[in-house]
């Protein structure tokens, strides 16, 4: 409850925000390599629009993103290996997507996580339809009753059962994913990178989108260009393979995968 005192407003805590410190004490402890990256989105967005206005069929761009990731990871999935207390890797054959999205909950808009598993293996629309079907029924939501019991616990519980939970990969992936997507400029306008704070061995932050000139088959043209933050956990992961997972993420992006039937093919 809201409480007026003089000029400003005490307001609770939200709850949830517990499992982000949480999760930002953890995620300082790994040795993150972050590449700051521009990709053409310029194509992608005209088809996401021309697909819309033709058949009438929305998609998101996350789940774009999404699909691109899960796409991208799947060509070499030690990108996404988790380190075991043995000092052994485990490289596992899904690509689990955390993400996090607006919901609504009592007439407030909240941040909520989500995980879209096995996106190497699913559309760009499927991906899409599991997104919507999540904000319309995240209430009911395996993760939304494990954060509400979860967030309730005392501190140093929270963060003892996260550092077991680091040790175990299996139990790791079911929790947590395997990699993780977020997106700070999906609300504001113009270019902009995100600096984040990672648990996971492979973090893409979406940035803003700012128009920039370039050059398309000899002509200066203005093209759209995302601001992509690729962070790594540099433990695990060396720079050669994270520069191939970046080209191929790239291409991916730039050649409109899974928006339509004719670029469905990966390049």
């Amino acid at each position: 409850m809201a409480e007026q005192r003089g000029t400003y407003q005490v307001v609770p805590f939200p709850k949830i925000r517990r499992l982000m410190a949480d999760g930002g004490r953890l995620g300082r402890e790994k040795h993150l390599v972050h590449g700051l990256v521009e990709m053409d989105v310029t194509d992608a967005r005209r088809a996401i629009h021309e697909q819309r206005a033709r058949t009438g069929e929305s998609l998101s761009f996350t789940a774009f993103a999404i699909a691109c990731l899960g796409q991208a990871v799947d060509k070499d999935k030690s990108i996404q290996a988790c380190r075991t207390w043995r000092e052994r890797l485990v490289i596992f054959d899904d690509v689990d997507v955390n993400t996090m999205f607006e919901v609504e909950v009592d007439g407030r808009k909240i941040i909520r996580p989500h995980i879209i598993r096995s996106a190497n293996r699913k559309t760009a629309r499927e991906i899409h339809e599991e997104i919507r079907a999540f904000q319309a029924g995240h209430a009911e939501s395996q993760e939304a009753r494990f954060i509400a019991w979860f967030v309730l616990l005392p501190g140093f519980l929270r963060r003892l059962f996260l550092r077991l939970l680091f040790k175990s990969p299996r139990q790791l992936k079911e929790m947590n994913g395997t990699v993780s997507l977020t997106s700070v400029g999906m609300f504001g306008t113009g270019g902009g990178w995100g600096i984040p704070v990672s648990n996971h061995t492979l973090q893409i932050t979406l940035g803003g989108i700012a128009e920039r000139p370039a050059l398309v088959n000899g002509q200066l043209e203005n093209r759209q260009m995302l601001c992509v933050t690729i962070s790594f956990d540099h433990d695990i992961v060396d720079g050669a393979p994270a520069a191939r997972f970046i080209h191929r993420f790239r291409e991916l992006v730039e050649g409109c995968y899974g928006i339509s039937e004719q670029r469905n093919e990966q390049p």
